[in-house]
């Protein structure tokens, strides 16, 4: 299981003309979902993205994370983070998850993000989303759970 992090000022999702999430200073988290992950990836991915510390502290050094600010998280399904790009011009997605599998998984993902925290919004797994950001730094991390 994979996670683009970047650190905004603000960020939300709209599908159809219709704001679904927004959050304001906080992590933005794009998922991705590969065929072999579980829930064992998704608890140690929630784990990590809350616990990551990429916010500044007094001394202005990343000592803090989105719980400890108390910011937004904004977890946002991304099928294209599990795209081999090792070979030619074209991704391939052979190690993604099925759209099953990815949707059960991304939604306990969810379940367990908001069991730990109370901060969450959500993007709208297999919709066509116009994901909005303002990147704080930049900052952006690639995330990736343990198999």
């Amino acid at each position: 299981m994979i996670a683009l992090i970047q650190r905004v000022s603000e960020a939300k999702v709209v599908v159809n003309n219709k704001n679904i999430a927004e959050i304001q200073q906080g992590v933005l988290a794009f998922i991705g979902i590969e065929k072999d992950d579980s829930t064992i990836q998704a608890s140690r991915l929630v784990d990590k993205i809350l616990s990551y510390r990429i916010f500044s502290d007094k001394e202005g050094k990343m000592n803090l994370s989105v719980q400890d600010i108390k910011g937004g998280l904004l977890l946002v399904p991304q099928f294209t983070l599990a795209a081999d790009t090792q070979k030619g011009c074209r991704p391939g997605f052979s190690s993604a998850a099925a759209p099953e599998l990815g949707e059960k998984l991304f939604n306990e993902f969810i379940k367990q993000a908001k069991n730990k925290y109370q901060y969450i919004e959500t993007g709208q797994f297999g919709e066509d989303m116009k994901v909005s950001l303002l990147n704080d730094g930049p900052v952006t991390f690639w995330l990736q759970a343990n198999k």
